[in-house]
């Protein structure tokens, strides 16, 4: 969170497997009730209903603001973030993204979604935070996460994020964006997720939990039988493989140009890739985005203030 003349800047990146700020992750899913859970914990309470937060698994949307998920999601980040200043009341300008090939016809749909209340009052975790939305700026995502590497880019670069429902590509020139080179493949790691889970239930009859596939998937390993890892670890690398034919389908040379990798995904290729390690770099920061966004908007508010 960054703060311009009593305006706090907060970045929100909601992604279909977790929700990230500058300073948090939280895993992405929503659980609805009209009466008060009897745990406590990542529960929101907003307009007469309560949330518990990260339950579940939100699936795979190509709008954002089809329902009122990400809505709370967004209160839920900007909560964890005002609570990490102690603060409970503030002016907010948020800063997010789409991914990159959606973001010219969904920017101003999902703006207003974001917008829709000026003034918001609701409850995380026993505390009350009262919001202004005083502005949004919106980002293509993936490149927010290298704006402070750029000087390492030279030639021709290929940025690939690769989160929980999507896999962004973006072509760089010289250390600058190629609009015209860039897509948005359906191929995020929960595709990697369901075809592992349904090896093991193939193959060995069982089926198996989201979360021991999630734990091999960012580890490279989890406490199970050898079989099971085994078919898991599998199903991984033949989905690395998938990554890394559909960027050759997008002529991406690892002898000609150097590969960036950003979002969760990256992981998977880290653990089960074969791949030049000179060549191809994994940023690990799951928040890189996240302050991308906060840093690019900080900028653009700072610049505008100026003139």
């Amino acid at each position: 969170m960054r703060d311009l003349n009593g305006v706090k800047i907060i970045a929100v990146d909601n992604g279909y497997g977790n929700t990230k700020t500058a300073n948090t992750v939280t895993p992405t899913g929503l659980a609805v009730s009209d009466t008060e859970p009897i745990f406590s914990g990542n529960l929101l309470e907003y307009d007469g209903k309560f949330y518990r937060v990260g339950e579940g698994h939100k699936p795979f949307v190509a709008d954002k603001a089809t329902d009122d998920d990400n809505y709370i999601l967004t209160l839920m980040a900007i909560a964890k973030e005002l609570n990490i200043a102690g603060i409970r009341e503030a002016d907010v300008h948020l800063a997010a993204g789409l991914p990159m090939t959606w973001i010219r016809r969904q920017r101003e749909a999902f703006r207003a979604y974001l917008l829709r209340n000026e003034r918001v009052t609701f409850s995380f975790n026993g505390r009350e935070y009262r919001v202004r939305f005083v502005g949004c700026s919106l980002f293509p995502q993936g490149y927010p996460a290298i704006i402070n590497r750029l000087s390492e880019f030279k030639g021709t670069s290929v940025l690939a994020d690769i989160g929980n429902g999507t896999m962004n590509v973006l072509y760089l020139a010289n250390r600058k964006p190629v609009e015209s080179k860039c897509w948005t493949e359906k191929l995020g790691v929960d595709q990697c997720v369901t075809a592992a889970r349904n090896a093991v239930l193939d193959n060995l009859g069982v089926k198996i939990d989201d979360g021991i596939v999630e734990q091999v998937l960012r580890t490279g390993t989890a406490d199970i039988a050898k079989p099971y890892l085994d078919c898991i670890i599998d199903a991984a690398r033949q989905y690395v493989g998938t990554i890394f034919d559909t960027l050759r389908r997008y002529e991406y040379n690892p002898d000609l140009m150097r590969l960036y990798v950003v979002g969760g995904g990256g992981c998977v290729l880290r653990h089960f890739g074969e791949y030049d390690r000179e060549r191809v770099t994994i940023i690990e920061d799951i928040c890189a985005t996240a302050k991308g966004y906060e840093y690019l908007a900080y900028m653009a508010l700072r610049k505008e203030r100026a003139t």
